[in-house]
């Protein structure tokens, strides 16, 4: 019994260091028109795409649980089909809820703040004499930190015949169901001239509606 209770006790806590010692991974891009919620413009030959990771089993690939932080990850695919590449410096996302309030991707800065959970004393000083400020500062581990840098989307260009793809985090904390009726949209993406192409719509009807994709 008791060799028994060791054995279970050794399994038990090889269970606990694989959890802690999960490591995320960026999901792979398949080609933005693949994906339900997707805008495709034919002609410039360039397709965006959106995957919310709004529930459980698909948040799992984070060691963060940033939905019980306020913060919707959503996985954001492009796509070029053209022979030349395709600027995203002036990119800008925005997702308009229902209510028409505009969400915008949340920074760097922005996640580590919420994550950190920063607190500052604001009580009244009593004494006849100021005392210095002390301000206390929460902090995020060195995993976190590094599982944002690897998650957000960063890329400046897609080359041809490729995608590129990454995490838009929205900051949903005071909104209960952020994708009925919203639309996410995508602006300032440019052509090899600089031009600007015409802006993407993605109704997230097109995410909500569609089928559930069983795993095998």
């Amino acid at each position: 019994m008791a060799r028994g209770g060791v054995v279970c006790a050794f399994i038990l806590l090889g269970c606990l260091g694989a959890i802690a010692a999960k490591e995320f991974v960026m999901p792979r891009a398949q080609s933005a028109r693949t994906y339900p919620a997707h805008d495709e413009h034919p002609l410039e030959k360039v397709t965006v795409a959106v995957d919310p990771y709004d529930v459980e089993d698909k948040a799992s690939i984070f060691s963060v649980n940033y939905r019980n932080n306020g913060y919707m990850p959503v996985f954001f695919v492009i796509t070029n089909d053209g022979d030349q590449p395709v600027s995203l410096v002036d990119m800008k996302a925005q997702l308009n809820t229902k209510d028409r309030s505009k969400l915008y991707p949340a920074s760097m800065d922005d996640l580590l703040r919420r994550l950190s959970h920063p607190t500052r004393n604001d009580r009244q000083n009593t004494l006849p004499i100021p005392l210095p400020k002390k301000e206390v500062k929460g902090g995020v581990s060195r995993k976190t930190w590094d599982e944002i840098e690897a998650a957000q989307f960063g890329a400046k260009a897609v080359e041809p015949h490729s995608s590129v793809r990454g995490f838009l985090f929205f900051d949903v904390q005071d909104i209960s169901n952020p994708l009925a009726g919203a639309s996410f949209f995508l602006m300032g993406v440019q052509d090899a001239k600089g031009t600007e192409l015409m802006y993407f719509e993605i109704p997230m009807e097109k995410y909500l509606s569609a089928p559930e994709v069983k795993k095998p």
